[in-house]
């Protein structure tokens, strides 16, 4: 099973979007899913995966951004948002929240 890292900006989102118990069940998901996400063009290896929120459903859910680095054995959640705020974040905005977690 992979490491899964929270950034400080995934931390904040996650309450706006999620209840301990989704949190927990995408946790899981991710770590035996690690590439189950889009990769989103023009970020590098970022990647998008939709995920239901309480009684909405994938569509109407949360996106997650995140990253894996499966030669040290994580998987690094950078964000979570809900699709009704926004349907997808700029491209500028990703590539600066990995690489401030990065640097």
């Amino acid at each position: 099973m992979l490491t899964i890292i929270e950034t400080p900006i995934f931390q904040r989102m996650k309450a706006e979007v999620w209840d301990v118990a989704t949190l927990e069940a995408f946790v899981v998901f991710i770590s035996e899913n690690p590439m189950a996400g889009d990769v989103i063009p023009g970020t590098g290896n970022l990647r998008k995966v939709r995920w239901a929120r309480s009684g909405m459903g994938k569509s109407g859910g949360a996106r997650v951004i995140y990253y894996t680095r499966l030669s040290q054995g994580e998987v690094v959640l950078i964000a979570v948002y809900a699709k009704a705020k926004f349907d997808n974040m700029p491209v500028e905005i990703l590539k600066s929240w990995k690489e401030a977690y990065d640097a």
